[in-house]
């Protein structure tokens, strides 16, 4: 497999003492150059006659890579290594985010307004009109992140303590990019009774909740049993903050190549919470050919060892993805590293749609993809069309909030989709730009709106 692009996750700075001779800087360089690292800022931190203490900041590709590179430095003749930072754990050192009052407490009057006794009548006026719970608290722009830890990012079952940092990054991300304020809940339980009852009891406090990182098929009964038991927004985001971002990037590529969603045939590989999640939402906006894929090949009906989920896209076909991907026009991976090769991806139709998007390692490197591959997308920051879920849950939750709907349905999902797709103008749109940026301020605003009005044409909204 080809080697990963160096980035910042991977970054260290290197603290160095080199001395003021012509070279030295340069031999630095070139040594950190040879061993594949990228070279960002270089800050100069104190300079005598003799030496200066320089500051390098270099991404690698993994944490092997970066010791090779400081190791490499190490070796270098008259160069000190002083210290070895590593940026993203320095970054989560004491966490990410905190709280912050809203209002100042700076004198008696205000201490007495803002708690006892002054907090008793907003308490009483609850009591007498529970509604109010919106009006006079945080509940009305707050998000419950829950989590049970059993399907970390790519990394299997780490358990709550290890969620907990993504859970954090979810919060910070909500409020960056939609000035919701969200707050991790990692449950020391992976029993599905013991998770709706947890989330039931703690719901009095939230205007929604997103679920993360839950183990498919689990995720599917725990999501449809609370929004059914609660009258508050529940949102899966591995399974439809995916599927939003898919569909739009695919209905813009879609454009590129002048083909019709309802003509095509997608292949699907990874059938777990995101994969059934994609394939329902294609479903909705048209297609009609969707053959899924897991560890055991194609989803067939001659198969007995489906679940529900499953049994929605079984399909005639037998065998394996392989096969699947013969005369396909879009491949969707969401599964492992490496499983698909360039030779499945030649047998794939002329101007064919690669969404690569395991994550950090594709199911094929954008490097290797042949020609015939009109359009390539991954998961990855590093190269383009990046299909990040923040370009959907920020928004989704936005609009749902604060039209105060109950449930997140799938038509919502579906117009959230269209949304972020026609944030590309047609004039604009090319192989490497389907998709926004998630630094594009129009995405958050865009999908609330499209959202809200989504939830008052279905008759969700109750605001």
């Amino acid at each position: 497999m080809t080697n990963l692009t160096p980035n910042s996750s991977f970054s260290v700075t290197l603290r160095l003492k080199i001395p003021n001779r012509v070279g030295m800087l340069a031999s630095v360089t070139q040594a950190i150059a040879l061993t594949g690292g990228n070279i960002g800022q270089i800050d100069l931190i104190e300079q005598n006659r003799h030496n200066s203490i320089r500051d390098i900041t270099v991404d690698a590709a993994s944490g092997e890579h970066g010791e090779t590179i400081v190791n490499s430095v190490k070796e270098l003749t008259d160069i000190q290594v002083i210290n070895v930072y590593d940026r993203t754990f320095n970054l989560h050192e004491g966490g990410k985010i905190s709280i912050a009052s809203r209002i100042p407490i700076k004198t008696v009057s205000d201490l007495a307004m803002a708690y006892t006794p002054g907090v008793g009548r907003i308490c009483q006026a609850i009591a007498q009109k529970p509604e109010e719970v919106y009006r006079l608290t945080i509940k009305q722009n707050t998000v419950a992140i829950v989590t049970d830890g059993s399907a970390v990012l790519g990394l299997g079952n780490l358990g709550p303590e290890a969620a907990l940092p993504v859970m954090e990054g979810k919060a910070m991300l909500f409020k960056e990019f939609a000035d919701i304020d969200a707050f991790p809940i990692c449950l020391d339980t992976q029993d599905t009774e013991e998770i709706i009852r947890a989330v039931k009891n703690i719901a009095p406090v939230f205007g929604g909740v997103n679920l993360e990182d839950i183990a498919a098929p689990r995720c599917f009964e725990i999501e449809q049993r609370l929004q059914s038991e609660l009258d508050i927004p529940i949102f899966h985001d591995d399974q439809n903050g995916t599927a939003i971002v898919t569909l739009a990037a695919l209905l813009n590529a879609l454009k590129l190549v002048n083909k019709s969603i309802n003509q095509i045939r997608i292949v699907i590989n990874g059938a777990g919470a995101a994969g059934i999640a994609v394939a329902r939402l294609l479903r909705k906006a048209g297609a009609e050919q969707i053959w899924m894929c897991d560890s055991q090949g194609i989803i067939s009906t001659n198969r007995t060892d489906l679940n529900p989920e499953k049994l929605e896209f079984a399909v005639k076909a037998q065998g394996t993805l392989v096969g699947a991907t013969q005369g396909a026009d879009v491949f969707i991976g969401l599964s492992k590293p490496g499983v698909l090769t360039p030779e499945m991806v030649k047998s794939m139709t002329k101007d064919a749609i690669v969404f690569a998007m395991a994550n950090p390692i594709p199911e094929i490197q954008p490097e290797l993809a042949p020609k015939n591959v009109a359009i390539m997308a991954t998961g990855r920051s590093d190269y383009p069309n990046q299909i990040n879920n923040v370009l959907a849950f920020p928004g989704v939750f936005r609009g749902a909030l604060d039209c105060r709907s109950k449930v997140i349905t799938s038509n919502m999902c579906l117009e959230a989709a269209k949304a972020i797709a026609s944030l590309v103008n047609t004039s604009d749109l090319n192989r490497e730009y389907i998709i926004p940026s998630v630094f594009d301020n129009r995405v958050a605003s865009a999908v609330a709106a499209a959202v809200k009005q989504a939830a008052r044409a279905d008759g969700n909204a109750q605001a």
